[in-house]
């Protein structure tokens, strides 16, 4: 079992997960982290469900397409689509902020 840590709105949140595990299909079929970790769409394309990662990053895949184009420069900052991540070791991640959205061109 891998240990989840999620910080949302000074609160901390932590429960187990089978190695694996993706936070988002948990949380839409109402298993930890649901209701606390916000997300959306599931498939990389609305960002909702981006988190800051305080630990654990080591242990992630480097980011895919999807994170790249939604996160831009805050992938230096340590945030990842978590819709995108199946979990293999303990991790712990922040969703404090308000949902990362990629640049728009037209702006």
């Amino acid at each position: 079992m891998l240990k989840v840590t999620l910080h949302k709105n000074g609160q901390i949140y932590q429960d187990e997960v089978q190695e694996n595990a993706n936070l988002v299909v948990r949380a839409g079929i109402r298993q930890f982290p649901y209701p606390n970790l916000s997300y959306r769409c599931g498939m990389g394309k609305c960002a909702t469900c981006a988190c800051k990662i305080l630990d654990g990053a080591d242990h992630l895949p480097a980011p895919n397409w999807k994170e790249k184009k939604q996160l831009g420069s805050r992938l230096d900052e340590g945030y990842r689509l978590v819709c995108q991540l199946w979990l293999t070791h303990d991790i712990e991640l922040t969703q404090d902020v308000e949902p990362v959205h990629h640049a728009d061109a037209s702006a």
